[in-house]
């Protein structure tokens, strides 16, 4: 167990994903050492799944709760900040949940969409338009009180374009018209689906009856970077086609009525990818939108989750706005 000092306050952040969770504790007032992650405690854990009744983020949210609350036991949490994927679509009433999140913390909870704490960490509370990229795409272009524009993130069936999953599903594409015979060009695409997954015939029963579909498809997506980074042609097509698409959502959710000059921002797993998506999306976003600044993002989605975690210490969250933000 990490030691923890009885006199500080602490917030506690949590990012859950379609490949993972993570929870942060950090003190609730910063100095830049403790910003930049110094004073920082961490606990990973499992991703959503997707069951006939919905989604399981907020089972895993209060899972990590009671483990960070076990794990440092003397730390006084002031709040806490959470980003969870499949709030506004899969999970039936978020709200309802906020009390007994509240109760297992012992402190205020503000409970966010994704894509919301990932803004949050990109862009520092300022307004603009950020896309998370995963397993899943989703862009928010938000001031934090009036302008709330969602765009994507509808899942991977049919949407999420250019995310982790979106990048796998169209790697098992080109792999399975080379194994048929269709095409000839995706031979180290097939060669990386079967090493993954086994013999071509075997991929339905390893993926269709899934519950964790969209995280396993988008483990694929790696090696289809991985292939790209020495130069298949297939595999770059794809993550260059990847990475359009997200310059695109992102440039969507750009709303008019966002103040000049316009922030906008990337953040996500995918974006490590970098070669051809990086080029793709820098260069596709800068046609879609020429008037906007495409900025750095300052941190990731946990960051943002921290920060959400201490606007709530402080009675700083912005009001309600479901299906985005809950208080």
């Amino acid at each position: 167990m990490q030691e923890t000092s009885e006199s500080t306050e602490w917030v506690l952040g949590i990012d859950v994903g379609g490949t993972g969770s993570r929870a942060a504790l950090e003190p609730a007032a910063t100095t830049s050492h403790e910003a930049d992650g110094g004073a920082r405690r961490a606990l990973d854990g499992p991703p959503v799944s997707i069951t006939p009744s919905g989604s399981t983020a907020l089972g895993v949210v209060g899972s990590l709760i009671e483990r960070a609350r076990a794990e440092w036991p003397e730390a006084r949490i002031s709040a806490v900040g959470i980003g969870a994927t499949g709030l506004a679509s899969l999970v039936s009433s978020p709200a309802a949940s906020l009390a007994a999140l509240r109760e297992a913390a012992g402190a205020p909870v503000a409970l966010a969409i994704d894509a919301v704490t990932a803004h949050l960490g990109a862009l520092g509370g300022r307004a603009g338009a950020v896309v998370a990229v995963g397993t899943g795409s989703i862009a928010i272009g938000t001031d934090l009180r009036d302008v709330w524009r969602r765009v994507g993130g509808w899942g991977h069936l049919y949407d999420d374009r250019g995310s982790g999953a979106w990048i796998g599903i169209e790697g098992l594409k080109a792999a399975i018209q080379t194994h048929d015979g269709v095409t000839t060009d995706a031979a180290a695409l097939l060669s990386a689906a079967e090493s993954r997954f086994g013999p071509a015939p075997d991929w339905p029963a390893q993926l269709y009856t899934r519950h964790d579909r969209g995280s396993v498809l988008a483990g694929f997506a790696a090696d289809v970077a991985g292939l790209a980074s020495v130069g298949d042609d297939v595999s770059t097509g794809i993550m260059a086609e990847a990475g359009a698409l997200v310059a695109a959502t992102l440039a969507t959710a750009l709303d008019p009525a966002l103040p000049d000059p316009k922030l906008a921002a990337g953040t996500g797993g995918v974006f490590a990818a970098g070669g051809a998506f990086t080029s793709a999306f820098e260069r596709e976003f800068a046609r879609l939108a020429p008037d906007a600044s495409l900025v750095p993002a300052a941190g990731g989605p946990l960051d943002g989750a921290v920060h959400l975690a201490r606007l709530a210490a402080t009675g700083e969250v912005p009001a309600g706005h479901p299906p985005y933000l809950w208080r």
